[in-house]
């Protein structure tokens, strides 16, 4: 009974002492968000709600994403790391229950004769060995005094989380590069056509040429200024194939598959994103993304790890009792309860020559505590500015395009009117290789732009959160 209550009053110590929590829990610092976004544009409530199924209207690029979120070699690794932290996490909820080990073995050891040992061996069992036979059933249980357990929860799910959000944030990054590397594709397809397109407009140009040099019209130097010109569009055919090549074999190994040509339809007008979102609060909106919730997570988790450090200074009590049997003959090994063996054992354990490191590994805790909130905010500074450069280069460059568009209805006017007027004798050749060169320049200017403007909408979309749901 004595022993019983002893046991009990160590219990209870334990259990009043678990209560004694030393980690603090996270809480979110206030960011002072700004009110608005330094652009505004047009919006609707629920445009940046929608999966990027919703956004994305290509069957074709739909099909490419859907292939890389699969087979991308990136996305496989993210996966395989959360199966690990998987794994942690629940090994994590069981670190402070009591293990329970089995033991059993047998051995036999030859004494000296000359040994009070051998001697009474000799003389009370009448062998010159001695045989012994155990079972034993060990328990050990650190008793959670100063709230261990939970802390290695919240690091662990701090963990977890953190990287289930980083698999987000890499998935989010492929289906962009998807997308712009399929857009990157429509707008080389639209510049070889702008070539193949001046090409023959320079042809023809150069065979009116021909015919006036002939003729004793012209010099040959306005025929060689117009070859020159023709091979200036020449030029960029073999330019543009190769950029053509070189993107969609990026674009395959993106979808985790080898170089190959890549099936597309439409052209860059068809592919025109309409951009309509929700504007407001940026917290209320960058609270989505995934790399802002993984840099929170990983606050969280260095808030646990603080707290464990501190932990680790204190006294740390064990309970470790054990029962088994034993014996020196094999017939009487399991011979109840003559063989019964019990020790119950409790350790308080206090570092006392290690304090000056383990405050040391407290500080450093500290400071990475520190760090990972300041690595927060800007995270989430950065968020903001992303969200800001994007509308701004959304907002302009639809004033770039109708600006572009205005100037090529011009270019096209100048390009037929000193076509005309070279022929009626009132313009010399210059003006006309001068009017096809700007207006071929002007038209690549335009696909620049409207690249420019899908990459715009594709990283709005991503900067307000929008991406792999």
């Amino acid at each position: 009974m004595k022993t019983l209550y002893k046991i009990g009053i160590v219990l209870l110590t334990g259990t009043v002492m678990t209560s004694c929590v030393v980690g603090k829990k996270y809480s979110r610092e206030d960011l002072k968000v700004p009110e608005k976004y330094r652009e505004e544009i047009a919006v609707t409530a629920d445009t940046v709600l929608l999966p990027w199924k919703s956004y994305y209207k290509d069957p074709l690029l739909v099909n490419l994403i859907e292939k890389a979120l699969v087979k991308n070699n990136e996305v496989l690794v993210a996966v395989k790391s959360m199966e690990q932290l998987d794994l942690s996490y629940k090994q994590a909820k069981l670190s402070l229950l009591p293990t329970l080990d089995f033991d059993a073995g047998a051995s036999r050891s030859y004494q000296s004769k000359n040994s009070l040992n051998g001697s009474l061996s000799a003389q009370f069992i009448g062998k010159d060995y001695m045989d012994d036979y155990s079972a034993n059933l060990r328990m050990s249980w650190e008793v959670d005094i100063w709230g261990k357990a939970a802390m290695q929860k919240r690091d662990a799910k701090a963990a977890y989380f953190a990287q289930k959000e980083n698999l987000s944030a890499l998935k989010t990054r492929i289906i962009v590069q998807v997308a712009q590397a399929y857009y990157n594709l429509l707008g080389l397809d639209e510049q070889l056509k702008i070539a193949e397109k001046n090409i023959e407009l320079s042809t023809s140009t150069l065979d009116m040429m021909k015919l006036q040099y002939n003729s004793g019209s012209i010099s040959s130097l306005a025929v060689n200024q117009t070859e020159a010109q023709k091979k200036t569009a020449e030029l960029l055919v073999p330019l543009a194939k190769a950029n053509i090549a070189v993107q969609e074999n990026a674009l395959q190994i993106l979808c985790g598959e080898y170089p190959n040509s890549i099936e597309r339809a439409g052209n860059i007008d068809a592919a025109e994103i309409n951009v309509v979102f929700p504007t407001g609060i940026p917290v209320s909106l960058l609270s989505r993304r995934p790399d802002v919730k993984a840099s929170e997570y990983a606050v969280m988790s260095a808030t646990a790890k603080t707290g464990l450090s501190k932990a680790a200074m204190y006294p740390a009590l064990s309970l470790n009792p054990w029962i088994g049997v034993n014996s020196f003959e094999f017939e009487k090994w399991f011979d109840f309860p003559g063989s019964i063996t019990k020790t119950i054992a409790a350790n308080l354990a206090q570092p006392i020559f290690r304090k000056k490191a383990l405050r040391t590994a407290y500080e450093v805790a500290v400071l990475e505590q520190e760090k990972a909130a300041i690595q927060f905010k800007q995270s989430f500074i950065t968020a903001v500015g992303e969200v800001n450069d994007a509308m701004s280069r959304l907002k302009y460059a639809d004033e770039r395009i109708v600006l572009a568009k205005e100037k090529a209805t011009s270019l096209d006017k100048a390009t037929s009117d000193a076509s005309l007027l070279y022929k009626s004798g009132m313009a010399n050749y210059l003006e006309v290789i001068t009017a096809q060169n700007s207006s071929l320049q002007n038209d690549l200017d335009v696909v620049t732009i409207k690249l420019e403007k899908l990459n715009a909408a594709i990283n709005l979309y991503r900067a307000l959160g929008g991406g792999v749901e």
